[in-house]
């Protein structure tokens, strides 16, 4: 399935927790969502690097900590996770897994059902969709431990109850947005793509208030 996606503006905006806000990202989520009139808190784990996320509630945890999370958690109704990690071509990755494990049980604790997550094209079944040097060199050499803990962390989400989506961004660079966003399930004729950060974010705030993609994986691109 294919789509073009334009913004929405829900008349109430829901209160939003963020994670990964210090992230590339991360950046773009707080500061449209801020823009958009939602009421969001981030939890970071180094507050200094937080002097330009404006209009955001603070709170000082590690995304791994259960009861980090249930604080940050107060009074949200939904969450976004922009989580991300560095790629680790020899350690063992969990950092990605250990957070959603925790943030599963903080949300169910704090009756917080609605949860989007950011994890990548190369998780799951659009694993081979990447083209030929992300495939065939980026993923093996750099990002295959990245992507065996995504494929942990979407499985949790999967398992979790909530009411989730999973969202795919392809390659991610930094260009400014475009008007439309392709949002696909079917991938037999994708193979590589790009998408700025900003339209990611874009695309990950409409899901907020919207049930088009709960329960499914978008792959995302230009």
């Amino acid at each position: 399935m294919t789509t073009s996606v334009t913004e929405t503006n829900p008349t109430v905006a829901p209160k939003i927790l963020i994670l990964g806000a210090t992230g590339p990202t991360g950046r773009h989520l707080v500061s449209q969502a801020v823009s958009r009139g939602h009421d969001v808190t981030v939890l970071v784990r180094s507050p200094e690097k937080t002097a330009d996320l404006k209009g955001a509630k603070l709170v000082v945890g590690d995304a791994r900590d259960e009861k980090a999370l249930i604080q940050a958690l107060k009074g949200r109704d939904a969450v976004i996770s922009a989580i991300g990690t560095p790629a680790s071509p020899f350690s063992e990755v969990t950092l990605l897994s250990n957070a959603t494990r925790s943030l599963v049980t903080a949300m169910k604790a704090e009756k917080v059902t609605r949860l989007i997550a950011i994890t990548g094209l190369g998780a799951g079944d659009s694993a081979g969709h990447g083209g030929f040097v992300f495939d065939k060199l980026i993923f093996p050499l750099l990002l295959r431990k990245v992507y065996a803990d995504k494929n942990r962390q979407e499985a949790i989400i999967r398992d979790s109850d909530l009411d989730w989506t999973i969202v795919r961004p392809s390659v991610l660079n930094n260009k400014p947005g475009r008007d439309t966003i392709r949002a696909l399930t079917d991938l037999s004729h994708f193979h590589g793509g790009t998408i700025s950060r900003q339209d990611v974010a874009k695309f990950v705030l409409d899901q907020v208030g919207n049930d088009t993609w709960q329960h499914r994986s978008p792959l995302i691109s230009w």
